[in-house]
């Protein structure tokens, strides 16, 4: 089958597609998908960097959909022909395998697809649309009424985490790294739309001097201290990623100085710990989707073999939306 394999840990040139990769066997209670779509997202970005020291070398991916072809042993509650998706099975220092044609998946990380939801669109939706629920009911519980501020609002994480918080009630200031992707935050539903370079000078205005509830910020370094400095009193600086680099040597006294913050960093694998979880924030993801009530932009769809150039669009931040692998 085919695959693509991080050789080192590195740049994008590690990423080399492999024609004849050997096929993955289920072991017990896992199954074999043959995979139509895999997701492209900065978790693998983060692995292949081997800020994730994932031993190389791996077969990159965390998320997929695609169709069950083969059950292990113990198996139940899913059978062969079954559509399913699935995201982070595993922790983030260990290979998912979903950049390739087939992948072995445990069973109880599986989510069903439900009729009227094709496998591409599952694959667009569900790491996102996962975070974006946890990050706007658990990680900062956004209230009616409140102001938040999501960074790289234009990017597939972005725009879902701005159409949950508007659902509840939220204004939300939105943060893009070109002019060019305003339009795509606003659709989403962004109140205002800012450059990075003096954002929270703006967001102070924009709040009347009082600034925001919470900040979502996955771009890190670039923009973290500007964040804190966007925040009310109180206020909850969420730190979702590190796409400028991760955050470091942050000294906490900061937190009280600047008006008693809370900072959180959330990972998704605490987030969907068990089934029920998991289930349950799915199927709130692909119900919004089914009903209009959440809209996907897929900004790119790649072969499988052109992993690289997928890697190297979604760190330039020349694209905006979900990007897709196609085997």
């Amino acid at each position: 089958m085919q695959a693509v394999i991080a050789i080192d840990h590195g740049g994008p040139e590690v990423l080399t597609a492999v024609p004849a990769h050997p096929e993955p066997r289920p072991g017990n209670g896992r199954v074999l998908v043959e995979v139509a779509a895999s997701g492209v997202n900065f978790i693998d970005i983060s692995q292949r960097r081997g800020v994730f020291a994932v031993p190389t070398p791996f077969v990159p991916g965390v998320e997929a959909a695609g169709t069950v072809v083969e059950l292990g042993p113990g198996v139940t509650g899913v059978a062969v022909g079954d559509p399913v998706a699935w995201v982070m099975d595993g922790s983030v220092t260990t290979a998912h395998g979903a950049y390739a044609q087939r992948a072995v998946v445990s069973a109880d990380r599986l989510v069903p697809i439900p009729d009227g939801l094709d496998a591409e669109s599952a694959a667009s939706i569900l790491m996102h649309g996962l975070t974006a629920h946890y990050l706007t009911h658990d990680a900062y519980r956004v209230r009616p009424g409140d102001t938040v501020v999501v960074h790289a609002a234009a990017g597939g994480l972005g725009g879902l985490l701005t159409q949950y918080a508007v659902a509840r009630g939220a204004r939300v200031i939105a943060t893009v790294s070109d002019p060019a992707k305003h339009d795509r935050a606003r659709a989403a539903g962004a109140d205002l739309v800012l450059g990075y370079e003096g954002f929270a000078e703006r967001v102070r205005e924009a709040t009347d001097g009082r600034g925001a509830d919470a900040v979502y910020d996955g771009v890190g370094a670039a923009t973290f201290d500007g964040g804190l400095a966007s925040l009310r009193t109180r206020g909850t600086m969420v730190l979702l990623g590190g796409a400028s680099g991760p955050v470091r040597d942050f000294d906490t006294g900061r937190l009280l100085g600047a008006g008693s913050l809370y900072l959180t960093r959330p990972g998704i694998a605490d987030y969907i710990r068990d089934r029920t979880e998991l289930l349950g924030r799915a199927h709130d993801v692909f119900e919004r989707m089914l009903s209009g009530a959440l809209r996907v932009h897929v900004g790119g769809r790649y072969p499988l073999a052109q992993a690289r150039r997928a890697h190297e669009d979604l760190e330039s931040r020349r694209s905006t939306g979900k990007l897709l692998l196609i085997p």
